[in-house]
């Protein structure tokens, strides 16, 4: 149990808020199309999402050589998909937000963060947030970028509320999640923080 959050407390913060929600984006946007999807969405809805940053999220599967080079092609996709929103002229909108290189690898074990540019960038996004306005991490990818920050700064958990994809459904023939698979000791930090 968290000494940051009660239970009470980190159930309260499920109401959705009124408004524009603050984010960030955690993918592997070159593993499947649907991350690419995920990104032109909420990058097409400023009525509903403020999307603050994108963090390119390890991967290893048969379109990469290992996490590392999953990350990297993630972070060329994140840009790319940009570019190309950039430069449409009836896109008047400017999508100037950091993309920053999230983990190269998975987390070793529950206590040892993974150094990344994502990771840090989270910790102190979490930490400039004023009190009852959280970022919504909204992670689509390995949650190693998440789970790192959190074990850098176990305190944002104050500040940041998780929307994390995976799982299948009840009729699923078995519980083998690729998100979760990717870095089962981030998904167990995760879920042993507290954060919402």
């Amino acid at each position: 149990m968290t000494k940051f959050l009660d239970p009470i407390e980190r159930l309260g913060r499920l109401t959705l808020p009124e408004g524009v929600l603050s984010m960030v984006l955690d993918t592997d946007t070159y593993n499947e199309v649907d991350d690419q999807f995920a990104l032109m969405y909420a990058l097409a809805s400023p009525e509903r999402l403020r999307v603050e940053a994108v963090y390119a999220a390890p991967y290893f599967n048969s379109r990469s050589t290992g996490p590392a080079d999953g990350m990297e092609k993630s972070y060329r996709e994140i840009l790319r998909l940009l570019d190309v929103v950039r430069n449409d002229p009836l896109k008047p909108r400017a999508f100037d937000m950091p993309v920053l290189r999230g983990s190269p690898r998975y987390l070793p074990d529950e206590e040892t963060p993974v150094i990344s540019d994502a990771a840090s960038d989270l910790v102190a996004r979490a930490c400039a947030r004023p009190e009852g306005d959280p970022l919504f991490v909204v992670a689509i990818g390995a949650i190693t970028n998440v789970a790192s920050a959190i074990l850098l700064r176990p305190d944002i958990v104050r500040h940041i509320v998780v929307v994390w994809l995976g799982g299948h459904s009840l009729y699923w023939q078995d519980a083998r999640e690729f998100t979760l698979q990717q870095d089962v000791p981030a998904a167990r930090e995760l879920f042993a923080s507290g954060v919402t």
